[in-house]
């Protein structure tokens, strides 16, 4: 569905006429090139061949990026322009990705989940970035971040409660940040105090992705705050628990369909048997679930930034200025082969830093690289893509300017740029 129309570029039927056969507008899905799709053609892997490409995906894994694939272009393609500009996401789309099993990926089938590999999370959060990243964010979440906290924290009685819901039909979201507790996320000030059998939350949090549309809420709050970052602890809160209130969703700049949300809690009375895991522990939990969610977050810029690619080059194969297509200019070309080899390049961390996790192998500097270079390139390519499409590039008719305004996130949630080469040079310290 188109967008908000630009007078001074719009105004011309005749203009409008001469554009590009190859120029899709938002109804279309783009077009995707060999270069995102070749992976694909890939047999599936053998453990007898350690060494084989990271492009290299089981059976498995190349049937959920097809049906991924055509899920995004069929049912969330042409939604996408809309739901931006309403800064709504469609209760289809999410109805989508629960009955598409989108939400339940690693999830072990006792609980109904797919049982399938942490990289088949990645490709489901590359694939549907590749047509809406805010889409992108909401499987990211429930899938890298609250599933996998309450699969590894939570008792069997808590994952027989929560993983079935979270896997057909309820949306979780991790409530860490504050307004004085944003990269120093263990400066919290929200307290849990406890009375009796149960613990009293009051404070605040702010930039909640998904609190909008979110049934579980997992809460990060201080039991002891004399004891600092110790005294941190996990709580599983439901809604519609007394005292819990979710604010306006913010107007922001880029993932506009995502809700971010301000939360407030007023005695919130949480029950003792909703701490996730260990009293004091939560500082743990936070750091380990947000080194995985960080190549979660890589997957998605990188999907982005490949979409935006994927929909530039036809474009510029057609147009054609000075009497000759604007691809032949051997000065754009340059920066075409430039920006794809940052694409392939983000590609191999990110699917490297997966595979690491999958293997139990050391990932935390691979993860920070992965995610600090996925949000980097991501800016440039979407940046580069409106410079190559020129004026039809900047109007809202067309989606290159979102990519490029929903691929700003990336170098400030789940750890800002510094932050990533913060840990990335710690590991390096420790390596020589």
């Amino acid at each position: 569905m188109e967008g908000l129309p630009v007078r001074l570029l719009r105004g011309s039927g005749l203009l409008r006429r001469h554009f590009p056969t190859c120029l899709s507008s938002w109804k279309v899905p783009p077009r995707v090139l060999r270069s995102s799709q070749s992976e694909v053609h890939l047999k599936g892997r053998s453990n007898a061949l350690p060494s084989a490409p990271l492009q290299t995906f089981t059976d498995e894994e190349m049937m959920i990026k097809s049906t991924v694939k055509k899920f995004a272009q069929e049912q969330i393609a042409p939604l996408v322009s809309n739901m931006d500009e309403n800064s709504k996401m469609e209760k289809s789309v999410i109805q989508g990705l629960f009955q598409q099993g989108l939400m339940g990926i690693e999830v072990d089938a006792k609980y109904g989940g797919t049982g399938a590999s942490f990289l088949s999370s990645i490709i489901v959060i590359e694939e549907l970035a590749k047509v809406d990243a805010s889409v992108a964010l909401l499987s990211d979440l429930q899938n890298t971040i609250v599933n996998k906290l309450i699969t590894k924290h939570g008792t069997e009685e808590q994952r027989a409660t929560y993983l079935p819901k979270l896997i057909t039909e309820d949306l979780g979201c991790f409530c860490l940040s504050e307004a004085g507790a944003g990269s120093d996320s263990f400066s919290l000030k929200t307290r849990a105090d406890k009375k009796g059998n149960y613990y009293v939350i009051n404070g605040s949090k702010m930039w909640i992705s998904g609190a909008e549309y979110a049934d579980l809420f997992v809460v990060f709050a201080n039991v002891d705050l004399p004891a600092g970052y110790k005294g941190i602890t996990c709580f599983l809160v439901d809604r519609d628990t007394e005292g819990l209130h979710v604010g306006k969703s913010e107007n922001k700049l880029g993932i506009r369909a995502s809700s971010t949300c301000p939360l407030t809690f007023e005695n919130v009375k949480v029950p003792e048997a909703n701490i996730l895991g260990q009293v004091g522990h939560g500082y743990k939990y936070a750091i380990g679930i947000l080194n995985e969610g960080r190549i979660g977050i890589a997957a998605q810029m990188l999907g982005l930034a490949q979409g935006c690619f994927d929909y530039t080059i036809p474009y510029i194969k057609e147009r054609e200025q000075f009497g000759k297509r604007i691809f032949d200019f051997q000065g754009l070309q340059h920066q075409m082969a430039y920006v794809a080899t940052q694409l392939e390049a983000t590609r191999l961390l990110t699917y490297n830093a997966a595979r690491l996790v999958e293997a139990g192998r050391p990932f935390i500097k691979e993860a920070a690289m992965a995610k600090y270079y996925a949000s980097e390139m991501a800016g440039l390519t979407t940046s580069k893509c409106i410079d190559w499409m020129g004026g039809v590039g900047y109007i809202k008719d067309y989606p290159v300017e979102k990519y490029f305004r929903d691929a700003k996130i990336g170098t400030i949630y789940e750890g800002a740029s510094n932050i990533q080469l913060n840990t990335i040079a710690k590991h390096i310290d420790a390596e020589y």
